[in-house]
């Protein structure tokens, strides 16, 4: 009885192996006469995992805090005789805003691409100046570099404020341009002018990046006296704080009244006054000529002034999202034997507004997303 089970657990093995085979055949059959098979899944070796590294912060690549809020400043530094002086090193520069030691993150002393609006009165009372602002235009655009690019604003009243030429590197264009110019009749809005003219150049080619970094400037040449502008004064200066737009006049006053009345400045002392707060605001300049003659050398310097500043950043310490002004401060320490260098930059910023109003975005890269 023994030795039956045993010989019918044998057969049953050889049974087992027999079907096995057949099996094995058939499917190298299959395999050689090139019918198709269900693959055998082949177990994966148990391999443990390995956790991706994250990338090291680099102190000097904090893209996140650059790009959130990147303040850029525009420094001119002068000695007591108000020459230019441009060989200041980085460590001799401190900014402060509201009082509190910043850290700079971009320091530059090379020429960056410089977008610029020549924005010129056409009002009446610029009559007599006319050719030589003209002529004071093409020497500003002669000395264009490049990648500089300029645009032109003329106006006159409120309803009178057009681009003659949109933003350009060609300077055939730009003199054209300013060819075609001529005077006419109507209440002046230095303001108005000024405002759009901001608005438009602060956004043109807009970056926050630390490589991309273009300086912006408006060059306003102007009898001085603001007759009806839609914006007023505190308007234009809030909208200065938020942009980094540089301001340089050249007034000519010569024909507002110098009599003030009892207690009032004159037309003239208005005008002048008004003209430097909004150079000063933005860390711009002011001429007043005496006469359109000083035109040709007004302009070289202007040129100059634009190409020889410092580009200074930093990431503000105070980074709330509450729209009020913050006072910016720089200090540059005193030269060989006792050299006074003056910095001169705009006065201050106006914070961002959490969640403030919407801006139209760029449109983003879909060459990488799924087709429908």
């Amino acid at each position: 009885m023994k030795a039956s089970k045993a010989t019918v657990l044998v057969a049953a093995l050889a049974a087992a192996v027999g079907i096995f085979a057949v099996f094995s055949r058939s499917a190298d059959a299959a395999e050689s006469d090139g019918r198709h098979r269900l693959p055998t899944p082949t177990p994966t070796p148990a391999v443990k995992a390995t956790p991706t590294p994250s990338p090291t912060p680099n102190p000097d690549d904090d893209v996140i805090r650059v790009e959130a809020e990147l303040v850029n400043l525009n420094v001119r530094v002068v000695d007591r005789n108000n020459r230019t002086i441009n060989d200041v090193p980085e460590k001799d520069f401190k900014i402060f805003e509201d009082g509190v030691l910043q850290t700079i993150d971009f320091f530059s002393r090379s020429e960056v691409p410089t977008n610029y609006a020549l924005v010129l009165d056409n009002s009446g009372s610029m009559r007599a100046q006319l050719d030589k602002v003209i002529e004071a235009g093409k020497i500003l655009i002669d000395k264009n570099k490049p990648e500089d690019e300029t645009e032109i604003v003329r106006f006159i009243g409120r309803d009178k404020i057009t681009i003659e030429q949109p933003f350009t590197t060609n300077k055939q264009d730009l003199n054209d341009s300013l060819d075609n110019l001529f005077i006419e009749g109507g209440q002046t809005a230095i303001i108005d002018a000024v405002y759009l003219a901001v608005e438009n150049v602060d956004k043109y080619e807009q970056s926050k990046k630390m490589d991309d970094r273009r300086r912006r400037a408006i060059v306003l040449v102007t009898d001085g006296e603001d007759r009806d502008s839609y914006y007023n004064e505190k308007q234009l200066m809030d909208l200065l704080r938020e942009s980094e737009v540089q301001i340089y006049v050249v007034g000519f006053l010569g024909d507002l009244s110098k009599e003030g009345g009892f207690i009032g400045k004159s037309p003239q002392e208005k005008a002048k006054a008004f003209l430097q707060r909004i150079a000063d605001e933005s860390g711009g300049k002011t001429y007043f000529p005496a006469d359109v003659g000083e035109l040709p050398d007004i302009a070289k310097q202007i040129s100059g002034e634009l190409r020889t500043q410092y580009s200074i950043g930093y990431i503000p310490t105070n980074d709330r999202k509450d729209g009020k002004f913050r006072a910016i401060k720089v200090v540059v320490a005193d030269g060989p034997n006792g050299q006074k260098r003056i910095p001169v930059t705009r006065a201050g910023r106006t914070a961002d507004i959490e969640n403030g109003p919407p801006s139209l975005a760029k449109p983003a890269n879909t060459t990488n997303l799924p087709k429908n």
